[in-house]
């Protein structure tokens, strides 16, 4: 009965895959299995000194950092970021973290973390939008590393203008400042993943890490689910 009832409302509200299109499997989510193995993955986690940890050189100590896969405007996974930042999908940005989170427990890229931190919205955007990406990305990288995440220790304190069409310097002009760090003695020690939904610059990770690192003796990695 309960497949006879699925069928049914497959028929008036199918099931589809967010990028091809076609109908998804009872056992896929979001994605369909062809889409999902040609998403692709940068494995950065297996390489040290890979380009997303080179972005931040000279800029903050970071011990690890890398992205789930690689994002280029137009392309058919650019359709992924526009659904869990645009659409209100934000069960696609835990699945796909679920996913790399796996990968990378594999071979203990992240094994130390302590706790997972999704880079916070300002209360006005996050009142707009309805929920914050990143942190669904986070609790996918969370449930998965069996870590907690702290969504109140970091806080947006300035409601910055949008990055989209931003050059490097204009990105961290538009960034500097903007986050607080409200809980020192929560971080303290800590060991912090930073979760972000996509990498470009790396500014408002950067902003973010320089306010964390005001608590004592905090470490940082990064992973976000794309890089640019």
């Amino acid at each position: 009965m309960n497949d006879f009832a699925n069928n049914i409302i497959g028929l008036f509200y199918p099931n589809l895959c967010v990028i091809c299109g076609e109908n998804l499997l009872q056992a896929e989510e979001q994605l369909c299995l062809n889409c999902l193995t040609e998403i692709p993955r940068t494995n950065f986690h297996l390489h040290a000194n890979n380009p997303v940890e080179q972005r931040f050189w000279g800029k903050f100590a970071l011990t690890r950092g890398t992205s789930y896969f690689f994002f280029q405007k137009g392309s058919a996974f650019q359709k992924v970021l526009h659904e869990l930042k645009y659409n209100n999908n934000k069960e696609i940005g835990k699945i796909l973290a679920s996913r790399a989170a796996s990968e990378m427990r594999d071979n203990s890229y992240f094994a130390d973390i302590d706790v997972v931190m999704p880079i916070p919205l300002h209360p006005k955007k996050l009142q707009k939008r309805g929920y914050n990406q990143a942190e669904w990305v986070g609790m996918g990288m969370a449930n998965i590393l069996e870590k907690t995440m702290d969504t109140t220790s970091l806080v947006k304190i300035k409601e910055n203008t949008t990055q989209t069409k931003k050059g490097v310097f204009e990105r961290f002009t538009n960034t500097e400042g903007v986050f607080e760090l409200q809980n020192r003695d929560a971080v303290a020690g800590k060991h912090i993943l930073v979760v972000d939904d996509v990498l470009t610059t790396g500014s408002t990770i950067e902003a973010a890490a320089q306010a964390l690192l005001q608590g004592d003796n905090v470490k940082i990695s990064v992973f976000t689910l794309a890089v640019a």
